[in-house]
């Protein structure tokens, strides 16, 4: 993903458009798309300034972390149980999640869900 330009130079494309300079020519003196100067000029006349909105983060992890409670219960009683199996038990509760998500829960919390342990490996020198 791109990263938004920088507040100055948004403020000094409009503050040529506020000198007289039409929204196109003021793209073209400062290289950036004319489409960019006409959305920061109406941001600015809607919002009253045209810094760019925050980036990033996370804005779906709250619906899997409101059934954190029933999944963490889920896992002691049932050691083994796999990432479809949960999923169809918050299928059962009315809940819709993909094992994705559910495996960013548990990764989230550290949480590794092996069904066998680790294997010895089979020689004692290194292979080429």
């Amino acid at each position: 993903m791109g990263h938004p330009l920088s507040c100055d130079l948004r403020d000094r494309a409009l503050a040529a458009v506020d000198a007289g300079l039409s929204r196109r020519g003021a793209a073209e003196r400062f290289r950036v798309s004319a489409a960019s100067v006409i959305r920061w000029d109406q941001l600015r006349r809607l919002q009253g300034h045209a810094r760019p909105k925050p980036q990033g983060g996370d804005k779906t992890s709250h619906r899997i972390e409101a059934h954190a409670e029933v999944i963490l219960e889920a896992v002691p009683v049932q050691p083994d149980i796999t990432l479809e199996e949960l999923r169809a038990l918050l299928a059962g509760r009315g809940v819709s999640v993909a094992v994705s998500t559910l495996w960013r829960f548990f990764d989230r919390r550290g949480i590794t869900l092996k069904k066998r342990p680790g294997m010895l490996r089979s020689r004692s020198v290194p292979t080429s």
